[in-house]
């Protein structure tokens, strides 16, 4: 199975040039401003891929979706695409789970302070998850802001040490863009953007 990731495309997403995949992975932070506009404009652009298959989950500029009850994300939703948010789905025996949660004090969309309020979502992780999707990466890989500061989450690193899914997909850090291999996992951020939103990088891709 074929994946093709991307994140971080705040409104760019027209400019992307996708290959073809199984699969097709946004890993949240597709707006700007979170607007109900924006939203629709990009789940309109999402839905018309041609990939067999799309997995969204939202980021902390994602504001819109952060406000929607289950009935309002079903009436704007295509029903091509699978929105996962601390849930899961699996695709041709291969098992997702997603989250658009990060660490923060609520200035942003999807924030949880650090610690228990944070964690409980990460303990929701199955133990069987094979792709694991989440907005934030875990601490300590592709995580560092220009300052060379970490700034992932190191309960999301602990969980991930726990399930040891296959694959860990995220954003976020525009800084970080690659693909690094630790202990079995491939961590992927597939950022499209760099830190000053002008220059794109290639969507990723990655066999599962």
């Amino acid at each position: 199975m074929k994946l093709i990731c991307i994140a971080d495309t705040h409104n760019k997403h027209q400019h992307l040039d996708l290959p073809a995949g199984d699969v097709l992975i946004h890993a949240g932070d597709f707006t700007e401003s979170g607007t109900r506009g924006e939203c629709l404009e990009f789940l309109k652009w999402f839905s018309g891929q041609p990939h067999t298959h799309k997995i969204l989950i939202a980021g902390n500029h994602d504001f819109y979706f952060e406000k929607l009850n289950a009935q309002e994300l079903n009436e704007i939703l295509p029903s091509n695409i699978h929105y996962l948010n601390d849930s899961g789905i699996t695709i041709d025996e291969v098992s997702f789970w997603g989250s658009p949660i990060t660490p923060g004090s609520g200035r942003w969309a999807f924030n949880r302070d650090r610690g228990d309020a944070i964690s409980k979502h990460w303990q929701r992780i199955p133990k069987d998850t094979q792709v694991l999707i989440t907005h934030t990466p875990p601490y300590g890989i592709m995580d560092r802001i220009k300052s060379d500061t970490s700034v992932g989450c190191s309960d999301l690193l602990k969980k991930v040490k726990s399930v040891q899914p296959k694959i860990h997909i995220f954003g976020h850090i525009h800084e970080n863009y690659g693909l690094e291999k630790k202990s079995d996992i491939r961590y992927l951020n597939c950022s499209v953007l760099n830190e000053t939103y002008t220059f794109f990088r290639p969507p990723s891709q990655v066999e599962v």
